[in-house]
């Protein structure tokens, strides 16, 4: 196991240890409200251990602090340097507008056919985990769509627009809590809630819901989360198209997720076991610009295990996931992110640095912001007396 021989990596241990002492506890009474050892948080602390997402739930929520502060999100000194920072205002403020119809002097927006390929082309950006251009077009296609929302009356037209300010709202939050704004991202996906029903499309309803279910989870409130994913189930019926089973199958996934980390070990193999009954009807989705099918129920499956600490099983599992060749460059982005985090508590430092290397070519920014990126470059540099040049100039690249 890694253990700490570097100074000056921080790391999420350090922050719990910080934000204990603000709020005057000792190592002892934290994990008396948090329900974990004191040893256990001591390992944590020392970096000889890793802070598994469930023991920082239980932790955010003893210290009555969000998950994001816990991994020290978000990273100011990177979002300066990529000038991501500047673009949070205009965003937020695009938000702001969202019921003010546009004044005399400002420019007629597009037709809703040009908005619908603008928004169309941002999906693919949000694929690519392209965040800084995304962040420079939403401000101004923001307005655009409001606009039209705000002069249409009931019918198709109106749901259009609504779909798209529906899809907009999700960029934004997708962005917004990729950076660590959590405020931005709430505030986007408050904008969604009333935007989806108005589209006409169930599915974007239940979508909000998967993302919210998320939010939940960075709140370390998983039990609601799952209510939610529960909810949106009940809400969504089975129509028998693709879409809708692949939406139903992405909700399973969460609620597996959200098991996980709550502790529940049969109920997140079971949310699993039904995500991959689906997957096996769709095969590889792409719809609404989630990717569900039997690779992600395989992913997540991964994911699951290193939750419980078992990352020789979910090494296993990694080994064996072939990505298809027009696996979106996100998703392909986590898949190694989380290989790597099994590698790296299995002692295979060497294949760790390998798989961040991949992450890094398959989405730069997304792998740059990532908190478990940052987690495990640092576990690695405590891991050695002398990190080489090239683990050095990735630590420095991600911020650590």
């Amino acid at each position: 196991m890694p253990h700490p021989t570097r100074a000056g990596t921080g790391g999420i241990g350090t922050r719990i240890q910080e934000v204990a002492a603000l709020r005057g506890y000792s190592l002892r009474e934290l994990g008396r409200r948090a329900n974990v050892s004191p040893a256990m948080l001591s390992r944590i602390v020392n970096g000889q251990r890793q802070a598994s997402p469930s023991i920082v739930s239980a932790v955010a929520r003893a210290l009555s602090v969000s998950i994001s502060v816990l991994h020290g999100q978000p990273y100011i000194h990177q979002l300066q340097a990529d000038q991501l920072d500047r673009l949070i205002t205009p965003i937020s403020m695009a938000l702001d507008d969202w019921d003010i119809p546009l004044g005399e002097g400002d420019p007629p927006p597009r037709t809703l056919g040009d908005l619908q390929a603008a928004v169309t082309e941002l999906e693919r950006k949000r694929a690519r985990a392209e965040y800084i251009e995304i962040a420079h077009e939403l401000p101004s296609l923001l307005a655009e769509v409001n606009a039209h929302v705000l002069t249409q009356r009931p019918g198709h037209t109106l749901e259009q627009a609504a779909w798209l300010q529906a899809e907009l709202c999700r960029t934004v939050y997708v962005v917004g809590r990729q950076i660590g704004f959590m405020d931005l991202a709430r505030l986007a996906l408050s904008r969604m809630g009333v935007a989806a029903p108005q589209s006409g499309d169930p599915r974007q309803v239940a979508i909000e819901r998967w993302d919210r279910a998320q939010l939940m989870a960075d709140a370390a409130r998983h039990d609601r989360g799952i209510l939610l994913v529960r909810q949106a189930l009940k809400d969504l019926d089975d129509d028998g198209q693709q879409a809708t089973k692949a939406v139903r199958g992405a909700l399973h996934l969460k609620a597996a997720i959200l098991s996980s980390r709550r502790g529940d070990t049969a109920g997140a193999d079971e949310w699993l076991t039904a995500a991959g009954e689906i997957a096996e009807e769709t095969g590889e989705t792409r719809d609404y610009g989630l990717v569900f099918g039997p690779v992600n129920v395989v992913i997540h499956a991964m994911s699951a295990s290193s939750d419980r600490d078992k990352h020789a099983r979910a090494l296993e599992k990694a080994r064996k996931v072939r990505l298809p060749d027009d696996y979106p460059e996100a998703r392909a982005g986590h898949y190694w992110v989380d290989r790597a985090r099994a590698e790296t508590w299995t002692a295979k430092h060497e294949d760790a640095f390998k798989s961040l290397g991949h992450a890094r070519k398959a989405a730069p920014q997304q792998t740059r912001y990532h908190p478990g990126v940052h987690e495990t470059v640092a576990t690695l540099l405590r891991a050695r007396t002398r990190a080489s040049g090239d683990l050095l100039e990735f630590a420095n690249w991600c911020g650590v």
